[in-house]
């Protein structure tokens, strides 16, 4: 028996209605004989001639091959996208994952002083490196990773990830971590780093500074650091990135463009896991200029020491040493003291000493020889006696009486010395440093026209007042030459008589660095020639030609007075401590007023041998009482060592 059911009724709509009956179809007026139809044929479709399944519409049919067009043209489109018009950047993209590029710093060069002797060197090392791009981008793992580093280094958590948010793009280049680690810590940090994803144990250099012997050093040498960004922004243009090192201060930052050199670079090829696997390429850094300074290390050594001795004598802390060459103005010591050792930046100074560097009163981090303006007193004198000389206001046989001070309606202006001087002369007026005749010179009284503040201040600039000298060290201060205008501006007051008087002799709002007081002195110990400082006498073997651009020529004649008279300061007046030496020297001290309770300032200047000067000298100890107490004795020793030990 059949397993289909009879059926008289189905879809009235079908044109061909069907039928089945004892086995056979029957299909509107037309009957077909029945084929054997088990149950699996049925359901297979199979034996009928006619498909079990869905049948669409010719409308339906073609929406669905337009939909499998567009479909299939999109997919075709981004392929055309991907492999064609971007296939450079992804071959660019796919090549960082298998090479990377690095920048390979080039040696800085090396410093030595005019005999020879290191000041600055390179020493191999071990450096701590981090590689943003492979650092975890899960912050969970990444600090854990962070806490094992600063757990086998010491550094900071915090540290290492203020370091890695300051590189946002992640990029591939090594960033310094630490610097200068020990050869057995770098030994045990390197098997502790390859599990450390991201960080790695890399030889390099560091910087070695003469200033653990000597650390009065370190203003002029300075130290170099990671690459800020205030470092970019003034540097821009020139090529310096993030992980770069720059010199900070010094000559290290002054010197930078002849130090730094140029870098190479190192193409190598890395794993999925960043491991370097083979050196592709490699250009090798051209080392910076080596630098000969005209410092003479020793005679620096010596005069810090000095200088340390009388301070702690006396019971003071800071104080400043210039000495100078009177013919190149080569610097043969720069002392601002207290220092610091810039060994302690050439690692990673840490916060604590850093913090005591930053808040001690004495600011040893400040360059007080070239950046510190103080009041001259009384050795701005020479300057004013070749002024009131040259300009007319008084020959070298012009004198003046002295009786203790003169009086201005009812303003007094004293000597230093009660009841006066006597007759006193331009010589004895330098020698004995006699107030009342400066303060004649420079804003006259009765009968003498002085000089006035605005020819003062302009022979002052002729010898380098008022206006940087051009050092090659950062942060070089201008000192200050007032005038009527910039009073009346400041303090809304005119300018009097007794303001000139002041100037005259080194007072009021007059300021001087002990670095411009010494290329003065240089102009007037060389017979009349300013000179311009330098620290630089060669570079890379060679000899640099002295600095002369916008020099002056002094009246050797009007010079020559002046000489003598510092000269008389040796023989009788203020400064014959010096007299005992083995070769003539001439010298001024000065006492400046200061505000406050501190003290005034002890100042001297001088220069020797007196016939042919090879070293002019100026020495400032602040708050230390009177130039011809502390000072000249300071000057003594020092002349003294350079007789016995200069070397052509």
């Amino acid at each position: 028996m059949s397993w289909f059911k009879r059926s008289s009724s189905l879809n009235p709509r079908d044109p061909f209605p069907l039928h089945m009956d004892a086995g056979v179809f029957h299909l509107a007026g037309k009957h077909r004989p029945a084929v054997d139809m088990s149950p699996e044929a049925a359901m297979a479709g199979q034996g009928t001639g006619r498909r079990i399944g869905i049948s669409l519409p010719s409308y339906q049919f073609r929406r669905v091959g337009f939909f499998a067009l567009l479909v299939m043209g999109v997919l075709l489109a981004r392929a055309g996208q991907l492999q064609i018009v971007r296939a450079s950047d992804y071959h660019e993209l796919a090549e960082g994952n298998r090479v990377r590029s690095y920048t390979l710093p080039s040696p800085r060069g090396i410093v030595n002083d005019r005999t020879g002797q290191a000041l600055i060197q390179n020493i191999p090392t071990f450096t701590l490196e981090m590689i943003p791009a492979d650092i975890p981008k899960d912050p969970d793992e990444r600090r854990r990773l962070f806490t094992s580093v600063a757990d086998q280094t010491g550094i900071l958590v915090s540290e290492l990830l203020e370091t890695y948010n300051r590189h946002p793009n992640r990029g591939t280049q090594p960033v310094p971590i630490d610097r200068g680690i020990p050869f057995e810590q770098a030994m045990r940090l390197s098997i502790e780093s390859s599990g450390w994803k991201g960080f790695r144990i890399s030889t390099a250099t560091t910087r070695q500074y003469a200033t653990s012997a000597t650390p009065s050093l370190s203003h002029i040498l300075g130290y170099t650091g990671i690459v800020s960004e205030r470092d970019l922004l003034q540097m821009q243009g020139k090529g310096y990135r993030q992980v770069d090192e720059i010199g900070k201060s010094g000559i290290e930052r002054g010197l930078e463009s002849l130090l730094r050199g140029e870098p190479g670079a190192l193409t190598v090829e890395v794993d999925a896991h960043g491991r370097e696997l083979s050196v592709v390429s490699r250009t090798e850094p051209t080392p910076g200029a080596n630098v000969t300074l005209s410092l003479d290390a020793e005679f620096q050594r010596f005069a810090e020491e000095r200088l340390r001795t009388v301070l702690q004598k006396i019971g003071k802390t800071r104080g400043s040493i210039v000495a100078i060459d009177p013919e190149s103005g080569g610097i043969r010591a720069l002392i601002s003291w207290p220092s610091f050792d810039s060994n302690s930046f050439a690692r990673r100074i840490d916060a604590t000493q850093y913090a005591r560097l930053i808040e001690d009163k004495d600011e040893p981090l400040f360059p007080r020889a070239t950046s510190g303006e103080f009041p001259s007193g009384s050795t701005f004198k020479p300057f004013v006696a070749y002024a009131a000389l040259k300009e007319g206001v008084v020959t070298e046989h012009t004198s003046f009486v002295s009786t203790g001070g003169i009086s201005i309606g009812p303003w007094y202006f004293p000597d230093w010395k009660p009841g006066g001087h006597g007759i006193t002369d331009v010589r004895k007026a330098l020698a004995e440093s006699v107030n009342t005749y400066f303060y004649i010179v420079g804003g006259g009284y009765d009968r003498t026209t002085g000089l006035g503040v605005e020819r003062l201040t302009s022979y002052a600039r002729t010898f380098g007042f008022g206006e940087k000298t051009g050092i090659e060290l950062p942060g070089e201060a201008s000192g200050f030459l007032p005038s009527k205008d910039w009073k009346e501006e400041t303090k809304g007051e005119p300018w009097y008589v007794g303001d000139t008087y002041h100037l005259a002799i080194g007072q009021g709002d007059l300021l001087v660095t002990p670095l411009q007081m010494a290329t003065a002195t240089a102009g007037i110990a060389n017979g009349g020639t300013s000179v311009a400082a330098t620290l630089i006498q060669g570079i890379d073997g060679g000899t640099t030609p002295r600095r002369t651009e916008e020099s002056h020529t002094y009246d050797p004649e009007v010079v020559r007075i002046v000489r003598e008279g510092m000269r008389q300061s040796v023989t009788k007046g203020s400064s014959r401590y010096l007299s005992i030496l083995s070769e003539n020297v001439a010298g001024k001290t000065g006492t400046a007023q200061v505000g406050g309770d501190e003290g005034t300032h002890a100042w001297f200047i001088g220069f020797g041998p007196y016939e042919h000067p090879t070293l002019a000298v100026v020495i400032l100890l602040e708050h230390g009482g009177e130039g011809s107490s502390y000072a000249v004795p300071i000057a003594k020793d020092l002349f003294e060592w350079w007789f016995a030990h200069e070397q052509d």
